[in-house]
C-alpha cells in the first residue's frame, strides 16, 4: 500500500467513504519500516496524502507501526499474488522475527520510528500511535519484549501529543504487564464471545485508563449483532477487522485453506469490492449505533 508502485490514492478515496458512509469516523492502519526506508520522503509525503483524504471523509487515522504476524522475511518491491483461499497469505511482519531478536539490527528502525511520529507527532488527524501489533505472536512470546520496550522508549524521546499504545491480545504475562504500565490508552483484541468480552472490558477497566478495542469480529463467534451493543454499552471505541474483501482474503478463516469458489460464511470484512454489505442487516446496525454515540 505504501510503495510508490502500488500507492492508490482512488481507491482509498473510494473505500473511506464507503467507510464514512457506515459511520466510521476512525481507521486503523498498518505501515511498514521497508516502504519507509525505501522512499522515506515519499513515505510521509503518501502517509500525508492518506491522512488528507481521510480527513474529507471526516476520519481520522490509528497508525501501527510494527507487527509480529504473519510472514516473517519481508521484502520491499512487487509482492507476490495471494495464495488463493488462504488468510492473510502475503501479510508481512514488520520488521520480522530475525530483526526483533537481534538487537544489533534495530538501529535501523530507530530513524523510521523519530521521523513517522516527529512528522506527524502533533497532527490532529491521527487520534493515536499503535505501535507494535500483536507482539509475541507466530511463536516469538515474550522474545518480543526488549524490542516492544526499546519502540516505545523511541517514541517517548519524540513526545508525539497523540497517546502511545500496544494492544493486549493473548495471555502473554510479562508482555501484557508490559502494555498495560505504559500505554496511555489501553487497547485490546477480543475474538470471543459477547460473555469474554463483557469480562475484559471490566477487567481492564480496573487500570483507570481510557478503553479501545483495536479488533474484533470474526464470524460466527465475535459479530455485529452480538458485540456492538456492548461495546456501546460500555462507552467503549472499537475497530472491527475489516472493511473491504480484497488480497488479503480475511474472508476466509485464519487456519484453514478455503475453496475461494466456495460461498461459505465470511470470517471478517463487511463489503464486497463493489461496496455492497455483505449483510445489510450488520450495516444498518452500524450506521444506526455509530449515529446514536455521535449524538
Amino acid at each position: 500500500m505504501w510503495q510508490a508502485e502500488t500507492f492508490d490514492p482512488v481507491t482509498i478515496d473510494r473505500e473511506l467513504g464507503w467507510a464514512a458512509g457506515l459511520g466510521m469516523n476512525v481507521v486503523r492502519v498498518y505501515l511498514h519500516d521497508l516502504a519507509w526506508h525505501k522512499d522515506p520522503a515519499g513515505f510521509r509525503n503518501r502517509v500525508q496524502r492518506f491522512l488528507s483524504i481521510a480527513a474529507r471523509h471526516g476520519i481520522r487515522a490509528i497508525f501501527v507501526l510494527f507487527d509480529d504476524c504473519w510472514n516473517p522475511n519481508p521484502q520491499p518491491g512487487p509482492q507476490p499474488a495471494p495464495i488463493p483461499g488462504v488468510h492473510n497469505s502475503r501479510w508481512l511482519q514488520s520488521p520480522g522475527v530475525d530483526v526483533v531478536n537481534d538487537p544489533s539490527q534495530w538501529g535501523r528502525l530507530e530513524p523510521y520510528v523519530r521521523d513517522v511520529l516527529g512528522t506527524f507527532g502533533k497532527d490532529r488527524r491521527v487520534l493515536l500511535w499503535d505501535l507494535y501489533n500483536e507482539p509475541g505472536n507466530s511463536g516469538q512470546g515474550a522474545r518480543s519484549l526488549p524490542f516492544l520496550r526499546q519502540v516505545f522508549e523511541w517514541a517517548r524521546q519524540v513526545q508525539p501529543a497523540q497517546p502511545l499504545t500496544a494492544g493486549i491480545w493473548a495471555n502473554l504475562p510479562e508482555l501484557n504487564l508490559f502494555q498495560l504500565l505504559n500505554s496511555d490508552v489501553i487497547t485490546f483484541h477480543n475474538y470471543d464471545d459477547a460473555s469474554s468480552l463483557r469480562r475484559q472490558i471490566a477487567e481492564l477497566r480496573r487500570h483507570g485508563r481510557p478503553l479501545i478495542c483495536t479488533e474484533w469480529m470474526a464470524r460466527p463467534i465475535s459479530t455485529i449483532p452480538s458485540h456492538l451493543a456492548v461495546f456501546c454499552e460500555n462507552g467503549v471505541g472499537c475497530f472491527l477487522w475489516g472493511l473491504v474483501a480484497g488480497k488479503t482474503q480475511t474472508i476466509y478463516p485464519w487456519a484453514a485453506r478455503s475453496d475461494p469458489h466456495e460461498q461459505g460464511l465470511w470470517f471478517h470484512d463487511l463489503l464486497r469490492p463493489d461496496g455492497t454489505p455483505y449483510d445489510p442487516q450488520e450495516a444498518a446496525l452500524l450506521r444506526k449505533l455509530s449515529s446514536r454515540s455521535s449524538k
